[in-house]
């Protein structure tokens, strides 16, 4: 079937052709001819099935055909992300997608200057693509009014659960009309998936495009056994040796990113990291570096790299296992996107034989292990890898920063600093005293996608930055 099945308008169909698309994906040609009959939507799609034009382009010829005028402070259909990344990406599709139709689009996120953000919001908008935080932000301070929402899109609404970000969705969902389309795409349809659905969906259209935690039959995964102590040295022998061009390379936290990043660098690799404790210059710069070539490796922890779309990636190393064995298939997702052959490999050391055995009973499969000559792997990890021990199984990411603390209930106007972008790309800016330092502040709002707010973490203890 072609895009000119599914009943898109001319305008619509136009701007595809001109992305270079003809035959729309499994989760497309179910989600478009569902949205467009005004149906509510329930899809569970993984990484790199086109997801973001099944919603963005039906969404875009409701909003045509529904004729509204935007008004001052309004929008009228509003697309909610976890992460900055993401929504630059769907704030893109959207004017690819929406070129040709007179319509006013905006993505808002936290980590940059809100002024720009709430002259355009005040100006009203055809569609708002949003992280949470900073759309609040700009609630409080009468930028953005919710009540003429025709369309609401949560999208990856399972990482935005696991960020801490209910408390402002549920605000967010009080303040809009009953009457609304809602669209919620999920990698999973998880518990707490469901139990969001219950309250949010009327009567929905359910869309499962793949199988549950399922791999992509196009990667290529591999494991090679590593002591702790050679994994840089061995990574960096397999970007030279093999001459990539292209690698994403995942961490657990924040801190082994940057050394992953600086360590490649020096020996003459280009690489950089991206995180949320990164400004959004910094992301952004180090993602157009990935994405043009002068940036060889991108070194990144889960939640800054979810929403990164980057065509035809070939490589993806799992430098460090996930704690959590899904988080694996989202991170090898990111290659063999759109039919292309993709490449997945593991460094797994000696404390990983535990996470490994988790993966491949999550996916089924055993993954093929392939020691590296010169960096041969000692007795101890590859015994621990075939028996499947070490570190134990944790349930939430290793690094502490790499969630949301949910807010806590403040006092009425105790939010002085809501708005201001502090240097540390916090989404609503601290209050500092005389000495310019930050002051303790119950409930900060962190920034989108980079964690907690510095002045609410407990101190680390050394295991957390290995």
């Amino acid at each position: 079937m072609s895009f000119t099945s599914l009943g898109l308008a001319e305008p619509l169909l136009r701007a595809v052709a001109e992305q270079g698309y003809d035959t729309p994906s499994p989760i497309q040609l179910q989600a478009i001819p569902a949205v467009l009959a005004g149906r509510d939507l329930m899809a569970a799609a993984q990484t790199g099935t086109g997801k973001t034009a099944g919603f963005t382009l039906p969404m875009l010829q409701r909003l045509m055909e529904s004729k509204r005028k935007v008004s001052p402070n309004r929008i009228r259909a509003l697309v909610l992300t976890p992460t900055r990344e993401l929504a630059a990406q769907v704030g893109e599709s959207v004017r690819n997608y929406g070129k040709h139709l007179p319509m006013r689009s905006h993505v808002v996120f936290g980590g940059v200057s809100i002024n720009p953000q709430m002259m355009a919001t005040r100006r009203g908008l055809d569609v708002l693509v949003a992280c949470p935080g900073r759309l609040m932000d700009l609630y409080n301070q009468n930028a953005v009014k919710f009540d003429e929402v025709e369309i609401l899109v949560l999208d990856e609404a399972d990482r935005m659960l696991d960020m801490g970000f209910i408390r402002d969705i549920r605000r967010i969902l009080a303040l809009m009309p009953k009457k609304r389309q809602n669209l919620l795409f999920s990698a999973t349809f998880a518990d707490e998936i469901r139990e969001l659905a219950t309250g949010l969906l009327d009567n929905p259209a359910v869309i499962e495009v793949a199988p549950r935690n399922s791999t992509a039959e196009r990667i290529e995964q591999l494991v090679h056994p590593c002591d702790k102590a050679n994994k840089i040295a061995l990574l960096s022998h397999l970007v030279t040796s093999n001459n990539w061009q292209q690698v994403l390379v995942f961490t657990r936290t924040k801190h082994m990113a940057n050394r992953v990043a600086e360590t490649l660098d020096k020996n003459g690799v280009s690489a950089a990291a991206i995180h949320g404790n990164k400004s959004q210059g910094a992301r952004t710069r180090a993602l157009a570096g990935f994405k043009d070539g002068s940036v060889k490796v991108l070194v990144a922890t889960d939640i800054a790299a979810r929403g990164l779309d980057i065509d035809k990636l070939p490589q993806v190393v799992n430098f460090e296992l996930p704690n959590v064995a899904e988080d694996y298939v989202h991170r090898i997702g990111r290659t063999g996107r759109a039919g292309a052959a993709g490449h997945a490999i593991s460094l797994v050391a000696a404390d990983e034989g535990k996470l490994i055995k988790a993966i491949e009973r999550l996916t089924k499969q055993n993954i093929p292990c392939e020691q590296v000559a010169g960096f041969e792997a000692s007795r101890e990890t590859l015994d621990n890898i075939a028996r499947g021990i070490g570190a134990p199984l944790r349930k939430e990411p290793r690094d502490p920063s790499e969630q949301r603390r949910a807010p806590r209930p403040q006092a009425q106007g105790q939010r002085q600093g809501a708005g201001r972008s502090a240097a540390n790309g916090n989404a609503g800016g601290a209050r500092t005293g005389n000495d310019g330092k930050p002051k303790p502040q119950g409930g900060q709002r962190p920034a989108d996608g980079a964690g907690k707010p510095a002045q609410a973490r407990r101190p680390r203890r050394a295991s957390h930055n290995q």
